[in-house]
């Protein structure tokens, strides 16, 4: 049987890292793509080189032509200007919707079949352009932001309740930026509601929903705090991680239920826009949005 084929658009630090981890977890054969002549090149040599000591056996290849990513399965989009300190995702709008724009039109002539992921900032402007120049079916064009955002918010949440971020479950839905939504009455640590333990813990209902706020806030802003501190650039290794988690959703049939970034077509009450929301994705993509009963905490701070 064939190895699925993943093209990754964009070389810079997440493209580094989606190349490494596709080969490290033998998702398929991997191609780089990037305008700037033997970056790409470079990039997957320097990963090639370690096959065997890290084990894997997948062809990769850099190179500067949508030629070559063709016949694709997955194409993971990367492509754009990252934030700078002081930037928020929507100050990117212009320059990379002109990127976008490019990209896909590269993926339509080169790779009509494939799915397509979107990490690109601003999130959900990226995902709709995407759509529209492609024309692919929605189900096949996806955007990456709960899946990070909703690991985010579980690790902040393990780390001040001194627990494994495996046994927290919890999801961010909405929007890429200042308007998701840090779902809190479903936050669990192994079904255990996280604000009954944060009670517990503090010994007062005032003193949870302070620290609980507090969780909810920094999840909204983790992306700015970590380009505040890096100074130059912007999240790379759990962007990556992330998108790669779909990726392999999808090309192992694996019916797991992720935030995405996802076309509503009167799910929630919503029409037309993508929004962050729970789908099930397996090999037909997103093969379901999951709907749940929405309280007025949630209609009155999201973007539902």
């Amino acid at each position: 049987m064939a190895r699925a084929k993943i093209s990754l658009i964009g070389g810079g630090q997440i493209g580094g890292v989606l190349a490494q981890l596709c080969a490290l977890r033998e998702l398929g054969d991997v191609v780089l793509f990037d305008i700037v002549e033997g970056m790409p090149q470079g990039k997957m040599l320097d990963i090639a080189e370690v096959a065997r000591i890290d084990q894997f056996d997948v062809e990769l290849k850099g190179t500067n032509s949508y030629a070559d990513i063709a016949g694709s399965d997955i194409v993971i989009v990367t492509a754009g200007l990252p934030r700078k300190p002081g930037m928020s995702r929507d100050d990117l709008l212009g320059v990379n919707a002109k990127i976008m724009k490019q990209v896909s039109e590269g993926i339509k002539e080169f790779a009509p079949d494939s799915f397509v992921i979107i990490i690109s900032n601003p999130l959900d402007a990226m995902v709709t352009l995407c759509q529209k120049v492609t024309g692919f079916p929605p189900e096949r064009i996806i955007g990456q932001a709960g899946v990070l955002d909703s690991n985010r918010f579980c690790s902040f949440i393990a780390w001040e309740l001194g627990v494994s971020v495996r046994d927290v479950n919890a999801m961010v839905l909405g929007g890429h930026g200042d308007t998701m939504v840090p779902i809190i009455r479903y936050a669990n640590v192994n079904g255990i509601p996280v604000m009954e333990q944060l009670v517990r813990k503090y010994g007062s209902e005032a003193k949870a929903e302070e620290v609980m706020t507090a969780m909810v806030e920094r999840t909204k802003m983790a992306g700015g705090e970590v380009v505040k501190l890096l100074g130059n650039g912007s999240a790379f290794y759990s962007p990556a991680s992330s998108a790669i988690t779909m990726a392999e959703a999808i090309l192992r049939d694996q019916k797991r239920v992720l935030p995405c970034c996802a076309l509503l077509t009167g799910e929630f009450g919503v029409n037309n826009y993508y929004v962050g929301v729970p789908c099930v994705m397996g090999a037909g993509g997103i093969e379901k949005i999951v709907e749940f009963e929405l309280d007025d905490e949630i209609c009155q701070t999201s973007s539902f």
